[in-house]
């Protein structure tokens, strides 16, 4: 066990290189100052912005392409819409982003950094949202992918 929260791919439903897709995705923060999160590699960015936000714990989430099944600009942009109200709702804080794979054919995916969400929320709410998998952080600042199926 690495002392992450990393869900094992060997138990999931997912595509073994839906996964691998995903480990290479560049999910990437934009705003004040811009930065990307990469799985697995420390990010000093993310670090200094947990400590901004005085949080110990981030999570990237979309609410974009449900189960990885491509869906309409338009559809996407509503389902994004509903969680940054979600999150509004909640009173988090969070940061737009973009997740994009660096040489697949996938399109971009809106997502949002949400500061202070911790682990156990932010798999509920990616379940709520239907997604496949997030990206987690804790307080080192390493990018873990989870997944939820």
């Amino acid at each position: 066990m690495t002392g992450h929260p990393q869900s094992s791919a060997a138990a999931s439903i997912i595509d073994p290189g839906t996964i691998q897709a995903y480990r290479e995705t560049e999910y990437r923060v934009l705003g004040g100052q811009p930065f990307t999160l990469r799985v697995g590699k420390v990010c000093a960015d993310l670090l200094a912005a947990h400590k901004l936000h005085q949080v110990d714990g981030s999570a990237f989430l979309t609410a974009c392409n449900p189960f990885s099944q491509r869906s309409g600009d338009a559809a996407n942009a509503n389902r994004q819409a509903e969680l940054a109200a979600e999150l509004t709702r909640r009173g988090l804080t969070f940061a737009p982003g973009i997740g994009q794979h660096p040489s697949n054919d996938w399109p971009g995916e809106d997502g949002s950094l949400v500061f202070g969400l911790d682990l156990e929320a932010a798999k509920a709410l990616g379940a709520r949202f239907e997604q496949n998998a997030l990206i987690w952080s804790g307080a080192d600042g390493v990018p873990q992918l989870i997944l939820l199926r």
